[in-house]
C-alpha cells in the first residue's frame, strides 16, 4: 500500500519509467530531464504531452526552443505521432522560441523571462492545458557565463510553472555521459526532480539506460535501467529487476517433439520452465528446438522462435529437411519466427523487441536459439540483467522456454555454461562430439533438472532427415561430460556361469 503522504503522480506514457518513478512524475511540478545529444530528450517530451492527450485527456503546450515546430511535427511523424491532429483538436499547443522565431523574448545578458512566461501561461489557459514541455533549456541557459544566474532562472521558471498548475518537464544537455547532471553544474540543485537519460558506448555498441537521478519527497527506484527507442513505439523502458513475478507452479508437463528425450524427462518439461542446451556446433540444439517448435503446432499451441545466428530464411530451410513445415505452421498461427542477428542491435534493443512481440503473439513457448551471440554483444552486468529479468518475466507468463549456448570448444566442455545461463535455467541439457574407437558420436545427457528425477545416463543419438532419435546409454567411455573421452576398462562379469 503506497504511503499517505506520498505525492500524487501523473503517467509519463513509458510504463516502465512509471515503474521506476512509482506511478509518474509528481504532479504540478518541474522534471529536469538531461541528456547529451541523441539520447532521447525530445522523444521522451512529446510522449510525455502524448501521454496526457491519449490517456487522460489533458491537453499540452510545447515550448520550442531549439526546433521549429515544423520540425518537431516532422521528426515525430515517423513515429506515428500526428501532432497537427492534435493541435487540430485544441490538445496540443506550441509556443516558438526557437532561433528563428523573430521577436526574441529575452536579451542576452539579462534573464527576465517575463514576456515569454506571459506567451506560456497564455497557451496554457487557451487549451486548459495540464502538461508543459520546454525543449530545450539550453538555449537559454547558453548565455550566461556564471551559474548563479543559471540557477535563479530555473527557480523562477519552476515557480511560475507551478502557480500555472500544471506538471512539467524541461531537457537540458550534459557534455558527458557519467560527467556533471548538466553543463552549468547547478541545474540539478535547482531541480527537485532529475532524470538523466544515458547512450554510453560500451565496446562497439552503444547503451541506453535512464535513471531517476531524485525525485524529492517521493520514493522511486534508483539505478540505471535500459531503454530503447522503437520507430512505432518510442522510448519503452524495460525495468528487469523489478518485475513482479507471480509465479505459479505446475505439475504439467510440456513435450518436446522427441519422445525418447520425454522419457528421459520423466515426462516432458514442466510448463512455465526454462531448458538450456548447451553444446559445441553440430551437436544438435537447433534441431531440439525445431522439435520443440513443431510439437507445440502438433497440439495446437502457439511458439515463438527467435533466432540470433540464423536468420529466417535459413530456419525454413533447415526445418525442411527434418520434415518439418514451419511456413505452414506460421500461416496458420502457430508459430513466428524473430530472425536478428545479436550484433545488429544492442542488448537493450533486442530485449524490448523481443518483450513487445511476446506480448503481441502471446505464446505458449518460446525459442531463444543463440543466448550465447547475445552474450558477446553485451556488458557482463547487462547480460545478468537480461537473463535473470527476461526468464523471470517469461516464466511469469507461463511460458515453457528453450534455450541454446554454444560452447567455445568443439567438443562441448559443460563448464562453457557455468555462470549466468546454467543457474538460471531450471533444467541444463549438454549436447557432445565424442570420438570412440568406432568413430565420431554424438551424445546427450541432462545434467539436471529441478523439481524432477530425470535420466542419469549418457546416450548416444542421430540425426536423419526426420529429426533427432535418442539410443540407448553409453557404457565403453569415460569422460563424456567433461575432458578427453577414454575407453573405459572391462569389468569383472558379475554373471554366473551356467
Amino acid at each position: 500500500m503506497a504511503d499517505a503522504h506520498e505525492l500524487a503522480k501523473v503517467g509519463t506514457g513509458m510504463a516502465g519509467l512509471d515503474e521506476l518513478a512509482h506511478g509518474g512524475l509528481p504532479k504540478g511540478r518541474l522534471t529536469l530531464v538531461s541528456g547529451t545529444a541523441g539520447t532521447g530528450k525530445t522523444i521522451l517530451g512529446v510522449q510525455f504531452l502524448l501521454a496526457g492527450i491519449t490517456d487522460a485527456d489533458e491537453a499540452g503546450v510545447w515550448v520550442a526552443f531549439e526546433e521549429t515546430p515544423e520540425d518537431v511535427r516532422e521528426a515525430m511523424l515517423s513515429f506515428g505521432w500526428d501532432i497537427g491532429r492534435a493541435e487540430n483538436e485544441n490538445k496540443f499547443r506550441f509556443v516558438d522560441a526557437s532561433p528563428n522565431f523573430e521577436q526574441r523574448d529575452f536579451i542576452p545578458g539579462h534573464y527576465d523571462l517575463t514576456a515569454l512566461l506571459s506567451r506560456i501561461e497564455h497557451a496554457v489557459r487557451e487549451i486548459g492545458a495540464k502538461r508543459v514541455v520546454l525543449d530545450s533549456a539550453e538555449t537559454l541557459f547558453a548565455q550566461f557565463t556564471e551559474t548563479a544566474p543559471v540557477k535563479n532562472l530555473l527557480l523562477s521558471v519552476a515557480s511560475r510553472l507551478a502557480e500555472m498548475e500544471v506538471t512539467s518537464v524541461m531537457t537540458t544537455e550534459r557534455t558527458e555521459e557519467y560527467g556533471p547532471v548538466a553543463r552549468h553544474e547547478v541545474e540539478d540543485f535547482a531541480s527537485r526532480n532529475v532524470i538523466i537519460l544515458r547512450n554510453a558506448l560500451t565496446g562497439e555498441r552503444r547503451r541506453r539506460t535512464i535513471e531517476i537521478l531524485k525525485m524529492r519527497g517521493t520514493q522511486h527506484e534508483r539505478g540505471e535501467y535500459p531503454f530503447a527507442v522503437l520507430p512505432s513505439e518510442g522510448i519503452i523502458v524495460f525495468p528487469l529487476s523489478l518485475m513482479d513475478v507471480k509465479e505459479t507452479m505446475s505439475q504439467d508437463r510440456v513435450n518436446s517433439g522427441i519422445p525418447e528425450f520425454d522419457a528421459m524427462c520423466r515426462g516432458g518439461m514442466f510448463e512455465n520452465s526454462t531448458m538450456l542446451l548447451l553444446g559445441a556446433a553440430g551437436t544438435g540444439k537447433t534441431l531440439m528446438c525445431s522439435h520443440f517448435a513443431k510439437a507445440a503446432a502438433d497440439r495446437g499451441e502457439r511458439c515463438l522462435y527467435f533466432s540470433m545466428e540464423e536468420s529466417r530464411a535459413q530456419i525454413f530451410r533447415n526445418s525442411a529437411g527434418w520434415g518439418f513445415d514451419f511456413q505452414r505452421q506460421e500461416q496458420d498461427g502457430l508459430l513466428s519466427i524473430w530472425g536478428a542477428y545479436a550484433g545488429s542491435a544492442a542488448l537493450e534493443d533486442h530485449l524490448i523487441k523481443m518483450k513487445v512481440e511476446i506480448e503481441r503473439f502471446d505464446p505458449h513457448r518460446v525459442v531463444i536459439d543463440g543466448l550465447s551471440a547475445l552474450e558477446s554483444a553485451a556488458s557482463s552486468k547487462g547480460f545478468r540483467e537480461f537473463v535473470g529479468g527476461f526468464l523471470a518475466f517469461l516464466k511469469g507468463r507461463g511460458i515453457a522456454m528453450m534455450l541454446t549456448a554454444t560452447s567455445p570448444t568443439l567438443t562441448g566442455d559443460p563448464s562453457a555454461g557455468e555462470g549466468n545461463l546454467s543457474t538460471s535455467a531450471d533444467s541444463v541439457v549438454l549436447l557432445r562430439h565424442t570420438e570412440t574407437e568406432e568413430g565420431l558420436h554424438l551424445a546427450i545427457a541432462i545434467l539436471k533438472m529441478r523439481g524432477s528425477p530425470h535420466d542419469r545416463a549418457v546416450r548416444k543419438f542421430t540425426i536423419d532427415d526426420t529429426g533427432m532419435h535418442i539410443g540407448e546409454a553409453v557404457e565403453e567411455v569415460i569422460g563424456i561430460l567433461g575432458g578427453p573421452v577414454l575407453q573405459a576398462q572391462a569389468r569383472p562379469s558379475t554373471r554366473r556361469a551356467p
